[in-house]
């Protein structure tokens, strides 16, 4: 009996998502009495040996050139046939695309019971209950899992990244690979940005920022702090900025430390795709604004005349 935890990894690097999927994953099999294996698919640049800093035991690996493109069915099965042969009884996913896209076809495969968006550790007190995000994170859930098999796909940026000094075992998976169904014919690649799921800050506009030629405030900000950028969904609709940015329930729903919003006024479809967010802090000149009640913080004010001062002293805090 072990936990499995499955490491996403993109152009050879693991996703920071997944080392935060290593270190719950590992914390579990604590829990359990037990110890902790990943499973790497695809070909990965570094020593996998340093996984074992995050409290992995032992690392299977499948190096296979077809592997560096994620097909869910494929990758489905080469996991079903890895957890059969460890006997793994807990299998963790980052509840990021690749982790619901197979995490659901496992637990089918494996007659699993799974809880997507898990935010804590489970509690097995009494039996095995794990906490997760319901309604665009506007409550918690406690859901049971009884089956022998239990899959937890783990919200990003939810739990802490730990780190033991530990190094792991490197042990080859003897897979069969399938034919992949879906086959990948060009990649269109977003360069020079931090991704918006792995940001640790977000720096965010919207419509108060009247157009696109405004948009410096929002860039130069997210530079100084090493954060990235997002917007609002008619932001994207009218095309100042790309859908890739957009956040909110009809976009990419994000979790970070730090989300700044400039100029947005804070509707439900987007507050239920940042709600998230530890620190929410709202820059708009409208006192009445709905985000004004889920920030952390605000600035009731024009942003037109707020950002150049937060700008400059950022400046000068760095310069310190």
């Amino acid at each position: 009996m072990s936990v499995l935890i499955f490491l996403d990894q993109s152009e050879g690097h693991i996703k920071k998502s997944s080392l935060e999927a290593a270190s719950y994953g590992a914390k579990v099999a604590e829990l359990l009495g037990t110890t902790a294996d990943a499973i790497v698919l695809g070909n990965v640049a570094g020593d996998l040996t340093t996984l074992g800093n995050y409290g992995i035991k032992k690392v299977h690996t499948v190096k296979d050139d077809t592997l560096d493109h994620v097909d869910a069915q494929v990758f489905t099965k080469i996991i079903a046939d890895a957890a059969k042969a460890i006997d793994a009884r807990v299998i963790i996913f980052s509840n990021n695309f690749n982790g619901k896209a197979i995490a659901p076809r496992l637990s089918v495969r494996l007659k699993a019971g799974l809880v997507s968006g898990a935010v804590a550790l489970p509690d097995i007190s009494n039996s095995f209950t794990v906490k997760k995000n319901v309604f665009s994170g506007k409550a918690f859930a406690h859901v049971s899992i009884s089956t022998d098999i239990k899959i937890i796909s783990l919200n990003p940026n939810s739990y802490s990244i730990t780190t033991a000094g530990d190094v792991a075992e490197i042990v080859a998976f003897g897979a069969t690979i399938d034919m992949a169904k879906v086959q990948v014919t060009s990649t269109d690649k977003v360069v020079g940005e931090i991704p918006l799921s792995e940001a640790e800050i977000v720096v965010s506009g919207g419509r108060g920022l009247k157009g696109p030629e405004n948009w410096a405030m929002v860039t130069d900000l997210a530079k100084l702090l090493g954060a990235a950028t997002a917007c609002s969904r008619p932001v994207a609709d009218s095309d100042w900025r790309p859908h890739h940015e957009h956040v909110g329930q009809t976009g990419l729903a994000i979790a970070p430390n730090l989300y700044i919003a400039i100029g947005i006024s804070g509707a439900i479809q987007h507050l239920a795709g940042v709600n998230r967010s530890k620190v929410i802090v709202v820059i708009n000149k409208d006192p009445e604004a709905p985000f004004f009640k889920a920030a952390d913080y605000g600035i009731v004010g024009d942003a037109f005349e707020v950002m150049p001062k937060i700008i400059e002293a950022v400046k000068k805090l760095k310069q310190a």
